[in-house]
């Protein structure tokens, strides 16, 4: 059973600094891509950073310059570090991996999110 859970979300002033993380746990082989995604009120989720296992990043135009994603391959968590946010940032982010478990004598791929942060920036 695998399990991701997201903190740091909170309220900040636009201008402000926010650093969200994500830890997996569970029967974990290995950590593929990871990645930040969030939904606003009345929006479609959508991507905002991703991590390959090796350190190769993509980032959302919208953020690219003000957020920076990094993972931490020996405590199996990544992170998105969040400068000048701006209004527009307030959404719910949530985690995503790529993940490969052991069960019995044989590994599966899968997709895992966890439950969400909420972010909201003020003006």
């Amino acid at each position: 059973q695998v399990q991701l859970v997201e903190s740091g979300g909170g309220l900040v002033q636009a201008g402000g600094s926010l650093r969200l993380s994500c830890a997996a746990s569970g029967t974990i082989f290995s950590i593929n891509t990871m990645g930040w995604y969030r939904q606003a009120p009345g929006k479609q989720r959508e991507l905002v950073a991703t991590i390959t296992s090796s350190g190769g990043t993509n980032y959302a135009d919208s953020v690219k310059g003000r957020f920076t994603i990094s993972r931490d391959n020996t405590r199996n968590t990544v992170y998105l570090q969040m400068n000048n946010l701006k209004p527009e940032d307030t959404a719910v982010y949530y985690c995503n991996a790529e993940i490969t478990i052991l069960i019995i004598t044989r590994t599966f791929e899968g997709n895992y999110w966890g439950q969400g942060t909420q972010v909201t920036v003020s003006s």
